[in-house]
């Protein structure tokens, strides 16, 4: 009888004006509302892992994915409204209990808090299921820009998502003035578009580079004197890897302004060749020459375009050789074949020019010199004499 009187005293003891078995009872609902969130984020990761696992669509993987964690904020959420249902939070001294005061609205405030930054979460993580639908269909078109593109809008969403739910937490939530806080800000964002002009012409310039497209992920450009391959393409900057294997990184303002010449899109190497004989050559052995590189070039038809056949013509009379210029015009337009059809080519002309003894010129020049005592020649007059 005696344990049992002191069960009912502790049960009964009062503490902020509850009995001990509400504050038993807040305690029991949390920890419960905590394990049931817990375990429905379990089930649907779980589930996300196997949709992953058996290879289906990674975009409804991602959407289970989505809730798993943001359900747990939820959960805890639905326990405090629960909790303030049974709770005593205010009292007053001279009218007792109080179904509203401050304690409780600060009580509903945080659990609407948790409401709103759960969703909040929720679409946050809900812009994975967006970017892999983006990533299946930029996947199937040609150019790799629009890959670059997708994380790009992922991160503009999640910015965009946790600006909104800042908003509205301290709007609806903490009850501030946000249209003050809108005005202030938009007289200190003045001074900071002015502050950051450069920043909005990258970011302007950006959208121009996507919205055009003249180059794609991994093209070889020339740009601004740099000469490399795409490899990034950001808010603020494109990032290009030089043929020296530097990594140059150019403003988007720049890139959208400049004039960018796309190598990667070229769909012909052109070569021109000047071979150059020496003036002892005879005019049939010149026609020999030429006639050697036009046999060289049509043995190497197919590497040509159908309407861009090899041409060889005899065309100067240098200062000091007899020039013929050959040119070619080289398809498909991959740079190291281009390099050892250049050097095969190059190979044949030295080995049958040598066997036909066509002799190849180089600059020199030819120096009469006047032995001592000889008169000059008629017409000519001394040096320093009088005409």
């Amino acid at each position: 009888m005696l344990l049992a009187w002191d069960y009912k005293i502790l049960w009964s003891y009062s503490m902020m004006h509850n009995p001990l078995w509400k504050w038993a009872a807040m305690l029991g609902v949390l920890l419960v509302s905590f394990a049931v969130g817990k375990t429905i984020s379990f089930l649907l990761d779980r589930h996300s892992r196997r949709l992953i696992d058996r290879g289906k669509d990674g975009a409804i993987a991602a959407l289970w994915g989505a809730f798993a964690k943001p359900v747990q904020t939820a959960a805890l959420a639905g326990g405090m409204y629960f909790c303030q249902s049974f709770l005593v939070l205010d009292v007053h001294e001279g009218t007792g209990v109080l179904p509203t005061g401050p304690i409780r609205e600060m009580w509903v405030q945080a659990a609407n808090g948790l409401v709103a930054l759960s969703v909040a979460w929720a679409f946050y993580r809900l812009v994975t299921v967006l970017e892999h639908v983006l990533g299946s269909l930029t996947s199937r078109t040609e150019t790799k820009l629009d890959d670059q593109l997708v994380p790009l809008i992922r991160k503009s969403l999640r910015v965009f998502i946790v600006i909104i739910a800042g908003l509205f937490i301290a709007d609806n939530v903490f009850r501030w003035n946000i249209g003050a806080l809108v005005a202030g800000l938009g007289i200190g964002g003045l001074a900071f578009a002015l502050a950051a002009k450069d920043s909005i012409a990258n970011l302007f310039g950006s959208a121009v580079i996507f919205a055009d497209q003249p180059f794609a992920l991994g093209e070889r450009i020339k740009i601004n004197g740099r000469d490399g391959a795409v490899e990034e393409v950001g808010f603020r900057s494109t990032k290009i890897r030089t043929l020296d294997g530097n990594l140059v990184i150019i403003p988007n303002s720049t890139v959208a302004n400049e004039m960018i010449e796309n190598v990667g899109r070229r769909e012909i190497i052109k070569r021109v060749l000047n071979v150059g004989l020496t003036y002892d050559t005879p005019p049939a052995r010149m026609q020999r020459a030429v006639d050697i590189l036009r046999d060289m070039l049509d043995a190497r038809a197919a590497n040509f375009p159908a309407d861009q056949q090899g041409r060889v013509f005899f065309t100067e009379f240098n200062a000091d050789n007899l020039n013929i210029v050959v040119y070619y015009w080289f398809t498909p337009p991959h740079w190291w074949d281009y390099l050892q059809f250049t050097h095969d080519f190059n190979m044949e002309l030295l080995r049958r020019f040598n066997e036909e003894g066509l002799e190849f010129a180089f600059p020199t020049q030819t120096l009469y010199v006047r032995p001592e005592g000889t008169p000059p020649a008629d017409g000519a007059s001394k040096p320093g004499a009088s005409k």
